[in-house]
Order: structure tokens, then C-alpha cells, then sequence
């Protein structure tokens, strides 16, 4: 990996505009808001163009002078990045969706797109001389940043709620983090975190408490750019949990039009819940700034039960400023979608991008998608992490059996 320089210049809280040194550890601004990076663009215009990328390897790591780690010596990568856009033909004629696409992060290391926040959030807090960090998740973070940790020598303590899936527990524990179970949600097991980090004195890998996991995630929007010939698709759909990705997508497609990669309107954002933890869909209906926590969530797609998001004012932002909107779907739908998509493009995604695919016939059906518009989906990881989410009726055969010509 060749020498190539990072334009980040100093976090800076979106709430209340107060800067921080980038090369100190820092977790949330005083006033408790998420800390972004910030990048000296202009200068970074001086030297970063669209030829630049030509001949760079296919990584997320091609966008380095849009990343925050200064020292390439210190960059933790298991190759994450660049994964494809994939034309959907016949599930666009389905939906009435005549330019459907799905950028696949089911191909990328640890099987989802948690592996982009972990490899730059990784090599940060390495780069920061962080020894142990520990972090609440639903299962995927927790798997990809105890991953990453293990490669890059640092100790991860990972908090999951017993029902996580045991395909991400398994990870965790192989790669020698401490993981321990709470009969909770995520919001609980964020509680432990916060006390934990305060008594030990750990660095805090939760969701939006420390400022480089949106780096690793942005990259989706800089690769869909860069995929789509730098003029971007109409519509971006994204499951929202704790909501990073779109946020980071937000923050890519900005940075980019502000360097001039990109001319127009922004792609409009749509931000997908399940109706049972649709907290960000409720406040964007109700056009609030920030959501509520949501009593009692629950849905088979378990990496979007997040009931109140840290960045949920950065989500709904990113909504608005777009013209985007939010929507939920039912669990009914979202396991019809799934089924859909694996039988009519092949495409196993998992429950969180089967919901996706769910809202954009919705909003397709509501005309909220145009005719002709171009429309991605973001399928956030495989479905074979989860295993027994769909169940089938498989029948037996005796050993002599001779099947009917079909």
C-alpha cells in the first residue's frame, strides 16, 4: 500500500461546532453529541481527482485522503471495500422498479458491512495507542470488531443480548474477545458498556461514541459514486439501526460535491425500519428532530432493533436535507422479501436487506419511487449468518427413490 496522505483535520461536534485535536482520544463532545471528522477538502482538491483512483487497489482503502488514519503503518485490513453493484433485472420487473440495484456487503470479511466501521475504527484507535476496547452490539459489529481487534493486537470486551444470533457469538469468542450475554436489548447492554469504560478506563467502540466507525462506513457512498460513473442513483435505501451507514453516506456523497466529484441533487436517502423498532420513522412522521425510545422492540431482523439511536439528530438530517424519508415493514414482509429475492435473483441477502427491498416496493407502489428512477438497495451482510431465519419443509427420500422428470 502505497504512502498517501490523510486530509483529516480535527473533530468537530455537529451540535454545538466545537473542534478537537484528531491526533488525541476522544469520545463524545461535552455537550454529548457524536464527534465527526473533518477534512481540509480544499487542499485535499489540490491533489485528490477522479484520476487519482486509477490503478489504486479495490479496497475501501483507494479513499485514503478521506480517511482519518495519518500512518499507512498502521492500517488493519483484511481487503474490506469495493463490493459489487448488482443489477436486480427481474426483481425490478416485479416491483415496477426498472433500474433496481443491490450493492452487496454480504461478500465482505466477516459477511457484512460491519467490517468497514471495524477496519478504520481499528486502525484508529491502534494508531491512538488504544489497548482494550469494548462495545455493545447486536451481534455483527461485535463479531467484525473483535475480528479486526485480534489482527490488530488489541484486546476487545464485547456485551450481547442472549438472543443474538449464535453464528456472531461464535466469532467473537474465536477471535479471543471477552463476550458476555445479557438477558436484555442493546440499550441494556450499552449501560454495562458505559459503566464498564468509566471504571476500567477502556476505550468505547459503542455505536457513534468514538468517531471513526462512520469513516469505514462513508466508503459505501464513495464506492457508489465512483460505481455509478460519479453521476449518483436517485434513490438510496438503508437499514437503520444505530443508523451510521446513512449517516456515512451522507457525509461521503457532501464531501465528494464539495470536491466536485459529484454535480446535482443528492441521492434521496431512505432510511428502513421494522414496525416493531421503527423509532427514527415515528420522529420523521411526526417531523421531530430526534426520536423517542421505543418500548417493547422486537422483529426478526435483529441488526435494526436498536430502540433510540445516539445519532438519531444525524439520521433524520441526513433524511431531510435529501428529501429521503423514512418507512417501516412488517416482519410478514420483510421474510417474503427475503424469500423474493432468493428466488428470483439468487441473492441470499440478510433480514436487514430483505427489508429494504419490502419499502422500495412500498414506496414504488405509493409512486414515492418514479418511473425510471434508479434505486439502490443496501444489503448490509449474507444471509447464511442467519441460518434459522427462514424455515422449509424439506421432504425425505428413501435410499432407492428414482425422482419424476421435471
Amino acid at each position: 500500500m502505497s504512502k498517501i496522505n490523510s486530509f483529516a483535520k480535527n473533530l468537530r461536534c455537529p451540535k454545538c461546532g466545537r473542534e478537537y485535536e484528531i491526533n488525541e482520544i476522544h469520545q463524545l463532545c461535552e455537550c454529548g453529541s457524536p464527534l465527526l471528522v473533518s477534512y481540509d477538502l480544499k487542499e485535499a482538491a489540490k491533489q485528490f481527482n477522479k484520476e487519482s483512483l486509477k490503478g489504486r487497489e479495490k479496497s475501501l482503502w483507494r479513499y485514503r485522503e478521506l480517511l482519518p488514519v495519518q500512518d499507512d503503518e498502521n492500517i488493519v485490513s483484511l481487503g474490506e471495500g469495493f463490493t459489487p453493484v448488482i443489477p436486480l433485472k427481474k426483481a425490478g420487473e416485479k416491483s415496477g422498479i426498472s433500474k433496481l440495484f443491490i450493492k452487496d456487503e454480504g461478500v465482505i470479511p466477516t459477511g457484512t458491512f460491519k467490517a468497514r466501521g471495524a477496519a478504520v475504527g481499528v486502525s484508529r484507535a491502534k494508531e491512538l495507542g488504544v489497548k482494550v476496547l469494548s462495545m455493545p452490539t447486536n451481534g455483527n459489529a461485535g463479531a467484525a470488531w473483535s475480528i479486526y481487534s485480534a489482527r490488530a493486537g488489541l484486546k476487545a470486551v464485547i456485551i450481547m443480548p442472549e438472543d443474538a444470533p449464535s453464528i456472531t457469538r461464535n466469532e467473537c469468542a474465536a477471535a479471543g474477545a471477552d463476550l458476555y450475554l445479557v438477558k436484555g436489548l442493546i440499550s441494556d447492554c450499552g449501560k454495562i458498556v458505559a459503566r464498564s469504560v468509566k471504571e476500567n478506563g477502556w476505550f468505547d467502540a459503542s455505536t457513534l461514541k468514538e468517531p471513526y466507525r462512520i469513516e469505514g462506513k462513508k466508503t459505501m457512498g464513495l464506492e457508489i459514486a465512483e460505481q455509478f460513473g460519479w453521476k449518483t442513483p436517485d434513490v438510496i435505501l438503508y437499514p437503520t439501526g444505530g443508523g451510521v451507514g446513512i449517516v456515512g453516506i451522507y457525509k461521503a456523497l457532501t464531501e465528494l460535491k464539495e470536491l466536485g466529484f459529484i454535480e446535482g441533487k443528492l441521492p434521496r436517502l431512505v432510511a428502513v425500519q421494522a414496525e416493531g423498532c421503527s423509532p427514527i420513522v415515528k420522529a420523521y412522521n411526526e417531523r421531530k428532530n430526534e426520536s423517542e425510545f421505543f418500548e417493547d422492540s422486537k422483529t426478526v431482523a435483529f441488526g435494526i432493533n436498536v430502540p433510540k439511536a445516539l445519532g438519531d439528530f444525524l439520521v433524520l438530517e441526513a433524511i431531510y436535507k435529501t428529501d429521503g424519508c423514512a418507512i417501516a415493514v412488517d416482519d410478514e414482509k420483510i421474510l417474503s422479501a427475503l424469500k423474493e429475492l432468493a428466488q428470483t435473483e439468487g441473492t441470499f441477502v440478510c433480514p436487514e436487506g430483505a427489508a429494504i427491498y419490502a419499502a422500495a416496493k412500498e414506496l414504488r407502489k405509493d409512486n414515492w419511487i418514479k418511473e425510471g428512477e434508479s434505486v439502490v438497495l443496501l444489503n448490509t451482510g449474507a444471509g447464511i449468518k442467519y441460518p434459522d431465519t427462514l424455515s422449509f419443509d424439506v421432504p425425505y427420500l428413501e435410499k432407492d427413490a428414482v425422482l419424476p422428470l421435471r
